[in-house]
């Protein structure tokens, strides 16, 4: 499923730009659906589907994009400490867009506005590939993680809470 060129994001422009090979997956579904439903609407994996959060760190200023599977919740202290900051915070919805150039629920890893530092959840590297949003609301990518790490510096971290019993 190859989008027109008009329609390509950030993300799917710097991709094709790095002829990095990636997959697209175009969807319809409900953008109130949870990443889990989605995952499991597309015949994914949910250990394999990420969502892309974006934090900042309240005593620097810095901000911060985690990758955790889409079942999984972002520890903040866990994520505090991979990016060696005393404690970071979610930035409001309404931050989202001029900070990245996304939106909420399209937000990707690849092609923000700016870079900043990439952490993604240490359960990614047995993956192999896995799927993120390519830029917008309804377009996932699968990606092979060494592909992914050619056009963002990612450090891999055990990020996410613990799975509640």
């Amino acid at each position: 499923m190859s989008a027109q060129a008009s329609d390509r994001t950030n993300a799917l422009r710097l991709l094709a730009q790095k002829k990095i090979p990636f997959t697209e997956y175009a969807h319809g579904l409900p953008a109130e659906m949870s990443g889990a439903e989605i995952a499991r609407a597309m015949g994914q994996p949910v250990e394999k589907v990420f969502k892309t959060l974006v934090t900042v760190a309240p005593r620097s200023g810095k901000y911060y994009v985690f990758m955790v599977p889409v079942a999984r919740e972002l520890d903040l202290k866990k994520a505090a400490k991979a990016a060696g900051e005393k404690s970071v915070e979610m930035i409001k919805s309404k931050e989202l867009l001029p900070l990245t150039g996304y939106v909420h629920g399209g937000c990707s890893p690849i092609g923000m506005k700016k870079s900043y530092p990439t952490f993604i959840d240490s359960s990614a590297e047995g993956c192999g590939s896995i799927f993120c949003s390519g830029g917008r609301v309804g377009l996932q990518i699968e990606i092979a993680l060494d592909d992914l790490r050619k056009v963002v510096s990612i450090k891999s971290a055990d990020i996410v809470s613990a799975e509640e019993e």
